[in-house]
């Protein structure tokens, strides 16, 4: 199984992780789920692998979730998966698949866990926050 990433090339967090699947040597499957969209069973699948809630995979900043009335607690699970059927910018991202496990990689060092191997370092986000150092050890 190669490494799928659920990605949104307007996120900073999902384009750090993407840098890092590459530069690991992996090509991974790139899923734009902006153009692509949703299905139920495949947010549900997620979800369940990642151990999530749709209320924790819900994103609740630069989205519209306040203006859907999602971020009240009555929303049920069956709604939010509704509204992010309709909207998939809702869905917190990345998400990532890899034959170590589905993960949230929020922040985006997380995807370090998924790999077989660590990128050669020294590597930082696009924000400049170090995560491997020059000798090729974890930081973050």
């Amino acid at each position: 199984m190669s490494i799928v990433i659920h990605h949104n090339p307007g996120c900073g967090t999902s384009r750090n992780v993407l840098a890092i699947i590459k530069a690991s040597g992996e090509t991974p499957v790139i899923i734009d789920y902006m153009q692509t969209g949703w299905t139920r069973p495949q947010l549900i699948a997620l979800f369940a692998a990642a151990g999530l809630t749709p209320r924790t995979a819900l994103r609740t900043t630069r989205s519209p979730a306040d203006i859907l009335g999602l971020l009240d607690p009555a929303v049920d699970d069956e709604a939010l998966i509704a509204a992010m059927l309709e909207h998939p910018v809702l869905v917190n991202r990345p998400i990532v698949c890899s034959p170590k496990g589905v993960r949230l990689c929020r922040p985006s060092e997380m995807v370090l866990d998924l790999l077989d191997r660590l990128p050669p370092g020294p590597m930082a986000k696009e924000d400049g926050t170090l995560i491997i150092d020059a000798e090729g050890h974890r930081i973050l």
